[in-house]
């Protein structure tokens, strides 16, 4: 999933709980009388507005040991209580489509919340809202419920848009100890010309700074990532595909790898100030494409009552952004 926002020409903002619809005069298939009756059926429909679904699994330690060894961070022990880091639930509960499920870009086209509204759009994580209230522990059952909140039609550079609010809720003993909304964006894809895009010329190199963290980007690792979050969407594997398809520069750093990336530079600072806060509210935003030659450094900085995270890559373009404070 390509997972960027500000480069289409929006901006999103903190998303409510109700739902959004276009217009009826201006959505597709929908003519004369019957606009009133059908119009917000057709949208909700394609988007599963009405459909409400739980996935329950035990939470075992093996991803998140996995998670850890894949960023190099300490995992807590899971064996003796501790729960799980903030944003690590997203190697938990996930989603298995089946193959023949999948379309040619590796998205799953069917069976899925937040399926894409027209034919041939590419779907991309733009970012979210996350708020845990109680530690999401391992050894136990933990019930995923997901939910469409809001859909909603605009204009971008780039053309039509739809975004999609998807709401995620983790429970744990019929407890809802996790609390997220995830911003997902479709736009119309761009005819392949089967020719990559030329490339871009190298600015100079911007040392990390006290404080921030250097991740070295590779094939390997995004191809890892993708495997442990059963990601298939091609773009982050498939050099070729990324390329010559879908135009991007080089294999895409995935957006909730960056978001964990951030989370993990918070939780660093937290700790070395001695924080130990549970009930915590992240909100994040991805806002340029990040390729893998390009390296990723993040960074947390304290301002006033929250940290303040960032994504930038070796020349100090910034591609991601969040706050993170007590909830």
């Amino acid at each position: 999933m390509a997972c960027y926002g500000s480069v289409l020409g929006f901006r999103i903002g903190r998303a409510g709980l109700g739902v959004h619809l276009m217009d009826a005069g201006d959505r597709p298939g929908i003519t004369g009388g019957e606009e009133a009756q059908d119009s917000a059926h057709y949208w909700e429909g394609l988007a599963g507005m009405n459909n409400i679904t739980d996935h329950t699994e035990m939470m075992l330690p093996e991803p998140a040991y996995a998670l850890g060894d894949l960023l190099g961070v300490p995992v807590p022990n899971l064996a003796h209580g501790e729960g799980l880091p903030l944003l690590w639930h997203w190697v938990y509960l996930l989603d298995r489509p089946a193959q023949a499920d999948l379309g040619a870009d590796g998205h799953p086209l069917l069976g899925t919340i937040a399926a894409s509204p027209r034919p041939g759009q590419r779907r991309m994580w733009a970012g979210g809202r996350v708020r845990t209230t109680a530690p999401l522990r391992c050894g136990e059952p933990a019930t995923k419920r997901s939910r469409v909140l809001s859909i909603q039609e605009k204009q971008g550079r780039s053309g039509p848009l739809t975004f999609i609010v998807v709401g995620r809720q983790i429970l744990q003993h019929e407890r809802v100890v996790i609390d997220e909304q995830q911003d997902i964006v479709y736009r119309d894809g761009v005819s392949p010309t089967g020719q990559p895009p030329a490339p871009e010329e190298e600015g100079s190199t911007v040392p990390p700074a006290n404080g921030e963290w250097a991740i070295e980007v590779s094939p390997i690792l995004l191809f890892r990532f993708s495997a442990l979050t059963y990601n298939a969407h091609r773009i982050h594997y498939d050099r070729d595909y990324a390329r010559r398809v879908e135009g991007y520069a080089g294999l895409v750093v995935h957006g909730p790898l960056q978001a964990l990336a951030m989370t993990e530079a918070a939780r660093a600072a937290r700790y070395r100030a001695g924080q130990h806060d549970v009930s915590l509210y992240f909100e994040y935003r991805l806002t340029s494409p990040l390729f893998d030659h390009q390296g990723m450094v993040v960074g947390a900085t304290r301002k006033q009552d929250a940290l303040v995270t960032a994504v930038r890559d070796h020349q100090g373009r910034r591609t991601a952004t969040g706050t993170l404070r007590n909830a």
